[in-house]
């Protein structure tokens, strides 16, 4: 008897590993150069203004650096935090693109700089890593936008794997899908852009610790959450995003003061449906 369940168990286990594959293999998101341009404004509009001093940058209240056109995540040696890290992510990324990097820097490599006043010291004294840092992020925005789309890809998959309710996997599923896909099943842009434009802003929602409460915020609850009864796909996403992120600010710590940023989130996800 146990082995007849145990066999089940193993038929199951690889039937779901099947159907997690072909997500990722079958529904591959493709871009076009000038797509990779465009996308790569949009969020560095988003994240920095569209302006190259912000390319390296640490926001007040913050214990680590935001960097490129996504402000990805890059921790110095040692520290910790609930959010994740991304930037050497980027950086395995961008090897595999066959970019050339500083001598000093790979996937491994720490923030070189320990707080923000070191950062901006660096900055003010024209410090080598720091230039040479800047050129790079300067010099390779589409390839960061590619790095975007190549983690939205994957994040479908990885956002089902965290899910055990059948409804809420075919919820997620065809939300994802009703946001990204026009009626000829064509890619809709602008969803895709709002899709990868929230994934790099605030997550997938699959790790833990990015939640507050017990409550997360990323992509995954976001999906979750979307009216139903809303015909316009962006309208749906958008409100659901907004929601989610008014909860967070809820449910933070006092000592975050996260209230400080509700309206330009609130502008940010309202754009999607624009």
């Amino acid at each position: 008897m146990q082995k007849h369940i145990l066999a089940v168990l193993l038929t199951l286990i690889l039937v779901f590993s099947k159907h997690t594959l072909a997500i990722e293999i079958t529904d591959k998101i493709e871009i076009t150069k000038e797509q990779a341009t465009f996308i790569a404004m949009k969020v560095w509009q988003n994240e920095g203004a569209g302006l190259d001093k912000y390319l390296i940058h640490w926001n007040d209240g913050e214990d680590f650096a935001s960097v490129g056109i996504g402000h990805f995540i890059w921790f110095s040696k040692g520290h910790t935090e609930k959010f994740q890290q991304v930037f050497p992510s980027v950086v395995s990324f961008m090897l595999t693109r066959q970019v050339r990097m500083p001598s000093w820097l790979n996937s491994n490599t720490p923030l070189p700089w320990k707080s923000k006043k070191e950062l901006y010291q660096a900055k003010s004294s024209g410090n080598k890593q720091y230039l040479e840092l800047f050129k790079l992020l300067k010099t390779t925005k589409n390839i960061q936008a590619e790095y975007l789309v190549n983690r939205l890809n994957q994040a479908l998959p990885k956002m089902l794997n965290t899910v055990s309710d059948p409804l809420n996997i075919k919820i997620i599923k065809q939300n994802f899908y009703r946001v990204l896909k026009n009626a000829d099943n064509t890619n809709n842009e602008k969803g895709l852009y709002a899709l990868l434009d929230y994934v790099n802003f605030k997550g997938e929602g699959t790790v833990i610790s990015e939640r507050y409460q017990g409550q997360g915020w990323g992509l995954l609850q976001v999906l979750k959450n979307m009216n139903p009864t809303e015909l316009y796909a962006l309208k749906s996403f958008a409100e659901s995003a907004d929601a989610m992120l008014t909860l967070r600010i809820k449910n933070s710590p006092v000592e975050r003061g996260e209230l400080r940023w509700k309206d330009n989130w609130h502008n940010r996800v309202m754009s999607y449906m624009q």
